[in-house]
Parts: structure tokens; sequence; C-alpha cells
């Protein structure tokens, strides 16, 4: 089965970038070595390394272990969590008379 490759704005690529530079930073103040953190994770050392380099085509399992690993694991239940458009969606929705 082949992969496809995701295709990303600019804007919404810095996010992952600043996104993997957190993991890295993360990371290094745990003074965890990448070859570590990966085994840890149970995955390459080349998979982490996208990962910290914000790339998109890493599976969110990976992602989700190496948070776990560096014990972020929490962090990852606020992605989406709080989705203020569509409550507001929602809320116009349930104000329009039927």
């Amino acid at each position: 089965m082949s992969t496809k490759k995701q295709i990303l704005f600019p804007q919404h690529k810095k996010t992952l970038e600043i996104f993997g530079e957190n993991v890295k930073l993360a990371r290094k103040r745990r003074n965890l070595t990448a070859i570590q953190v990966a085994e840890r994770a149970d995955i390459s050392r080349n998979t982490l390394y996208l990962i910290e380099k914000g790339n998109a085509g890493v599976s969110i399992g990976a992602v989700f272990n190496v948070l776990r690993v560096l014990g972020l694991q929490d962090d990852f239940m606020k992605l989406a969590a709080d989705d203020v458009l569509g409550k507001k969606l929602q809320d116009i929705k349930l104000l329009q008379k039927k």
C-alpha cells in the first residue's frame, strides 16, 4: 500500500516545524539522546528525526509514542479539545428558527 504525500500550506508547515522543535527541546531538557527516545518509543532514529523536523508524513502513533516517552502524553488530549469554531457553528444552528 503506497502512502500519499501530505500537502500543506506554508503557515501550516511552519506549525508542524514549531511542534517538532518543541519535541526536540523537550527531549534535550530531559537529557535524553535521540537514540534513547527512539528505542523507548519503538521507532527508528530516522522517524524521530522526521518528527523533530515537523514532517507531515509521520504516523500519529509514532508521534504519540514519542510524547509518551517524554511524559507529555496528556498534552495529546489537548489537541482539538477546545473547538471554538465548532461550538459557534453549533450555537448558530441551535438559535435558528425552524
